[in-house]
């Protein structure tokens, strides 16, 4: 089997990233400067069965947006290098994830063909620092750089921090299935 594992590297004017990622796990260490990110990324991560390192240096003074965005970006890349012609692998993955009141829905299509439904609404505008919205933001960017399709769905809350917790572990869980190895390539059209 080949190793699936990628480096991406990206330094604009707003953010200057480094991410490295090992889809066969591994230790997971993340800096983005937002505290409720990082604990975000490191759920994705451990939830995922991902191996990430993951720091951002970002214009912060501004808002968490950059950041995010960008760190989405930068990690889809690296999933999308890291599976390289995407054979080998089960593909498709869903998941439902509880989190005390609120329930998040999620699932993903390793297809090469980028597409993001994400259907939550907050009961939040903010968590700690975290502006709730980018949520969307960060699984936009990485829906695009990944090559997949992920719809995401909040059918019931009451808290924003459990509200997005549960949204990344399902995200992490769908992934992690999809992600899984299996012989051959899982598509009539013989390649994805």
């Amino acid at each position: 089997m080949q190793s699936r594992s990628a480096s991406v590297q990206r330094k604009t004017r707003e953010t200057d990233i480094s991410v490295e990622l090992c889809l066969d796990g591994g230790a997971v260490s993340v800096e983005s400067g937002i505290g409720f990110f990082d604990h975000m990324l490191t759920a994705l991560a451990v939830h995922g069965g991902l191996g990430l390192r993951l720091r951002c240096q970002g214009d912060l003074q501004v808002d968490g947006h950059h950041t995010v965005e960008d760190c989405g970006i930068v990690l889809g890349q690296a999933l999308a290098r890291a599976l390289g012609d995407k054979a080998g692998i089960i593909r498709y993955g869903e998941a439902r994830i509880p989190m005390d009141e609120s329930l998040a829905e999620a699932a993903a299509d390793i297809s090469g063909r980028s597409f993001l439904v994400f259907r939550a609404v907050f009961s939040q505008d903010r968590i700690g620092t975290f502006d709730s919205c980018l949520c969307e933001e960060f699984f936009r960017a990485f829906a695009v750089h990944a090559g997949i399709t992920l719809h995401i769905g909040l059918p019931c809350g009451g808290n924003a921090h459990h509200e997005a917790e549960a949204i990344f572990k399902a995200a992490a869980h769908a992934l992690r299935q999809a992600l899984a190895p299996r012989p051959g390539v899982l598509s009539t059209k013989g390649s994805i």
